[in-house]
C-alpha cells in the first residue's frame, strides 16, 4: 500500500484528525479471527456491557453506533415523543454542527438558549422551559448539555447535578453529549460516573473517535425509564453495525483499563501547553478559559491565513478573527512548540 500522507505532520483543527491508538488497532486485530454472530450478538458486545456498567453503574446499558451525530439523534429520539422538544445551548453541537440531523432525521424540535460560555444553568433552562400543556408549542421534554462544551468549557459534577435536579423538578429528562467526556473527567480528575450517573444524567452519548478509536460512539442509557425503543431506533437510523464486534472491541480496549484517561490527559496537557506558549505573544488574545484540550484565540486575519497554510485549524468566528485549536491524544510537546514558533514567525512578518 502507498502511504499518501506525511505521518509526521500534525494539525490543530480537530481531535478527529488524529489516527487510531495502537492499542485500539491491536484490539481490532485480536477480535478479527474466525466468525462471530453479527448485529451485536457477539461476545465482545456482550462483554462491553460490563465495562460500561463498571464506569456508569449497574443500570447502564450501551448501544454502539457509528458516529456522534447518530449517538445524539438516537438518544434524543428515544427520549422524546414526536410533539416534544429538546432545550440546549445555542452553541450546542446538536444545534450548530450536525447538519440539522436532530430536526431532519430525528424530527426533534430544538429550543436553544444563548449562553456566555456554552454551559446551561437552571436559570437559563427556564428561558425555554415553559408552555407546558399549550397545544401550540412543542413541549419541552429533554435538557441536553455537552461536556466538554463547544466552547471548550467543562461542567463540574455540582453544575451538572444542579441542571439535572432542576430539569427533573420540571418533569424533564437530561441528555449529555459526551463526545469529549473523557477530556472533562480527566481535567477535573473525577470518575466518568461523577459527571453522569451520580449527577443525575439520564442518557449519555459517549464519544470514542476523538479519544483514539478508529470509529464508534455509544448510546448509554443510565436511567432505563428515560429512553424506549433504542434497539429499534438504532436500526431505523441505519446505525446497527453488522460487524459490531469491532466497535465493541475498541471500546473495551479504551475503557477496561486506563487508556481513556491517558489519552485525555495527554490532549488536555497539550492544550494547556499551547495556551501558555501563545498567551504572551503580541497580537494574540486568548478570550476563553482553557479547561480541557481546546484553545480559542483571536489573531489578525492575515496571520491566520498564512498560518493555515502551514498547519490546519479552523476559524471559529470570521467577524472577530477568533480561531479554535484542538489538541489530540497524539499531540506532542514538539508539535505544540513547532506550532507556537510558526505563529510567532507569522506575527513578526
Amino acid at each position: 500500500m502507498t502511504v499518501r500522507h506525511d505521518p509526521r505532520l500534525k494539525g490543530f483543527a480537530s481531535d478527529n484528525y488524529a489516527g487510531v491508538h495502537p492499542e485500539i488497532l491491536q484490539a481490532i486485530a485480536d477480535a478479527n479471527g474466525g466468525h462471530q454472530i453479527a448485529y451485536g450478538d457477539d461476545v465482545y458486545t456482550e462483554a462491553l456491557q460490563e465495562v460500561f456498567r463498571h464506569h456508569f453503574g449497574e443500570r447502564a446499558q450501551a448501544w454502539p453506533v457509528f458516529n456522534g451525530t447518530a449517538a445524539n439523534v438516537v438518544s434524543l429520539r428515544a427520549m422524546t415523543a414526536h410533539w416534544e422538544a429538546v432545550i440546549c445551548a445555542e452553541t450546542a453541537h446538536i444545534n450548530t454542527d450536525e447538519g440539522g440531523a436532530p430536526e431532519v432525521a430525528g424530527g426533534i424540535k430544538l429550543l436553544t438558549v444563548p449562553t456566555p460560555d456554552g454551559r446551561l444553568t437552571p436559570e437559563l433552562i427556564d428561558r425555554q422551559a415553559w408552555g407546558f400543556g399549550d397545544v401550540h408549542r412543542a413541549q419541552p421534554k429533554v435538557v441536553s448539555i455537552s461536556n466538554t462544551t463547544e466552547l471548550g468549557t467543562v461542567y463540574t459534577p455540582a453544575e451538572i447535578a444542579a441542571v439535572c435536579a432542576h430539569a427533573h423538578d420540571l418533569g424533564l429528562l437530561v441528555h449529555l453529549d459526551g463526545s469529549r467526556l473523557t477530556n472533562a473527567a480527566a481535567a477535573l480528575d473525577v470518575p466518568l460516573r461523577a459527571l453522569t450517573t451520580d449527577a443525575g444524567v439520564d442518557v449519555l452519548s459517549f464519544g470514542g473517535t476523538k479519544i483514539g478509536l478508529l470509529y464508534g460512539e455509544a448510546v448509554v442509557v443510565l436511567n432505563p425509564e428515560a429512553a424506549t425503543g433504542v434497539d429499534y431506533i438504532r436500526k431505523t437510523f441505519m446505525q446497527l453495525s453488522s460487524k459490531m464486534r469491532f466497535v465493541s472491541a475498541q471500546f473495551e480496549a479504551l475503557l477496561a483499563g486506563d487508556l481513556w484517561l491517558r489519552n485525555a490527559r495527554r490532549a488536555n496537557a497539550m492544550g494547556r501547553r499551547l495556551a501558555a506558549a501563545v498567551e504572551g505573544l503580541p497580537g494574540v488574545e486568548v478570550p476563553r478559559p482553557v479547561e480541557a484540550n481546546a484553545v480559542f484565540a483571536i489573531l489578525p486575519k492575515d496571520v491566520t491565513a498564512r498560518l493555515q497554510k502551514r498547519f490546519r485549524f479552523y476559524t471559529w468566528n470570521e467577524a472577530t478573527g477568533e480561531v479554535r485549536w484542538m489538541c489530540a491524544w497524539d499531540t506532542t510537546e514538539e508539535d505544540v512548540d513547532a506550532f507556537a514558533a510558526a505563529l510567532a514567525e507569522e506575527l513578526a512578518t
